[in-house]
């Protein structure tokens, strides 16, 4: 999942002073599930929106609502006519996919982030969410044991161990893991330690910026007039 962080609230402040009507929006998918942009947190963030307001002797009107996901517009283009309508300004818990989509189709309504896109991983349980891909666009897991060296190697190595691990902790941060330490008892345990003997070539960095802006995936079959009627 996409992990984001809440932003401060001082800084949510300053991006909506001077609006009157205000609609908190969360995202019920990835930030919600990492506890920092659902529709719960939408409430609870327009709350303190409301009584900071309430401080200042000032009055916005302020609602809170929340979308399955922000990121894909057929969840969005049903309430926008009402949106357009009814607010001046959007405040977006989602990452920063969310926010962008929602302010391409609102088009004539700012859209502001309440949250910090962090990265991309998973559950660990504790109230812990820790990173598990750099979306590199050059992807080694099945060389490795499903265990990414790219994100999870603090110096990203690819053909084994730096020499300062000691003891399966991680030189940079000894509180953390050696990922190569990791990745060699996962091996271990699949009967693949001799895949440590394949040479892994230097990283192709170009494919997480190719042509220099954003990247895109494109299905062509998808954008062949039949699959659109529903014949394919």
């Amino acid at each position: 999942m996409i992990v984001a962080n809440e932003k401060p609230l001082e800084e949510i402040l300053r991006m909506v002073q001077g609006y009157k009507r205000i609609l908190v929006l969360g995202c019920n998918t990835c930030t919600a599930v990492c506890l920092s942009g659902g529709e719960r947190e939408a409430r609870q963030l327009a709350s303190q929106i409301r009584a900071k307001a309430m401080i200042d002797g000032e009055g916005p009107q302020v609602e809170a609502s929340g979308i399955e996901r922000q990121c894909e517009p057929e969840f969005l283009t049903e309430y926008l006519d009402d949106w357009r309508e009814r607010f001046d300004l959007v405040v977006s818990l989602a990452c920063g996919a969310g926010v962008q989509t929602l302010a391409e189709l609102l088009e004539d309504r700012p859209v502001v982030p309440a949250l910090n896109t962090a990265f991309i991983g998973s559950y660990q349980g504790d109230g812990t969410w820790v990173e598990m891909c750099k979306a590199c666009g050059d992807c080694v897991l099945e060389r490795t044991g499903g265990i990414c060296p790219v994100t999870r190697c603090a110096k990203g190595l690819l053909n084994g161990p730096c020499g300062g691990s000691q003891g399966g902790s991680c030189e940079v941060d000894p509180e953390k893991p050696c990922a190569w330490h990791l990745i060699y008892e996962r091996l271990k345990r699949l009967g693949q330690l001799e895949r440590l003997r394949e040479f892994v070539p230097p990283k192709r960095w170009a494919l997480d910026r190719k042509d220099g802006g954003p990247r895109k995936r494109v299905r062509r079959d998808v954008t062949l007039p039949a699959f659109r009627k529903g014949v394919l």
